[in-house]
This record gives C-alpha cells, structure tokens and sequence, in this order.
C-alpha cells in the first residue's frame, strides 16, 4: 500500500510537471520561426502549421502526437508545431495543448500582417491553408505537404529521411 501510495505521488507529481511545461507557449515572429527551424540543422525536423480554428488540423494532430511519441528520443528526430492562432488566443491554445496532450514542442507564430511574405519563404507553393506539413532534414526541405497527414504517412516520410 505504501508503494501504491508513492506511485500515485509520483505519477501527480509528474502530471503536474507535464502541464507546467505545456503552459509555455512560446511567441515568435516569422525570424524566429525560421531561426528554431535552422537551429535542428542536424535532425530531421517535421514542422507542422496549425491552428485550434481548422478542423482538418485538430483532426490530424492526433497522429501526429503518435508518430512525435514513437521516434521523440531519437536524437536525430524532432517535431514542431507552429500555431497560427492570433496571439490573443495564446490562453486558447495552451488550454487546447493540455486538453490534447500534445508531448511536441509548441509555438505561436504571430506575425500575421506579413504572411504574405513569409509563406512563400517556407514554400513557393503554398498558399496560406492549413494544415501544412514542411519536413526538413540537416536544415534543408525535403518535402512540403499541402493539407492533412495520416499516421502511416507522416512515418513513411519520416523513415524515408531518417
């Protein structure tokens, strides 16, 4: 009974350790976006776009959290999901992190009135939707998807630049 006891503890303890974490949503602009991007130059890097308001992006993040679960402590994996939610939905969205669970490292990118600029940067072929899958291996792009991912998909892509 007394280890069940510091199990429970522990495992509280560690839930509410996980849920502080998720409370730090980082704001970037399109710089720093593209600066955290060029920093995982010696991973393959799996960028996703998102926001809390598109229901194609709520439906796929699931999988997403699966495959970040699966290959998160390879060093040389890492995955970022970037929000375009207004900043002044930054609450919303780290409610929708805790309520999701999502375990890949989270931003918010703010820089709305320059999204005409900035979106042909991260690919001359997208046009603003979203969901946007951008996978980036040694700090090169390797493939830009256009809409939803499935699981098997987003492993495929993942196994084929690993």
């Amino acid at each position: 009974m007394k280890n069940f006891l510091c199990f429970l503890l522990l495992m509280i303890g560690l839930s509410l350790y996980d849920a502080q974490l998720q409370r730090n949503v980082q704001v970037m602009n399109y710089e720093e976006v593209e600066q955290r991007i060029k920093k995982e130059n010696d991973k393959m890097l799996v960028v996703n776009f998102w926001s809390t308001t598109c229901g194609p992006c709520v439906k796929e993040l699931p999988d997403f959290i699966k495959v970040n679960e699966k290959f998160k402590n390879n060093p040389k994996f890492k995955m970022l999901l970037v929000s375009l939610d207004r900043i002044k939905d930054k609450e919303k969205v780290i409610q929708f992190i805790s309520k999701k669970n999502l375990s890949a490292e989270v931003v918010l990118l703010d820089d709305i009135k320059r999204m005409n600029t900035w979106i042909p940067r991260f690919d001359k072929n997208w046009e603003g939707n979203i969901p946007v899958t951008i996978f980036y291996k040694n700090g090169e792009k390797m493939y830009f998807n256009d809409g939803e991912m499935n699981k098997e998909e987003l492993e495929k892509e993942i196994n084929k630049n690993l």
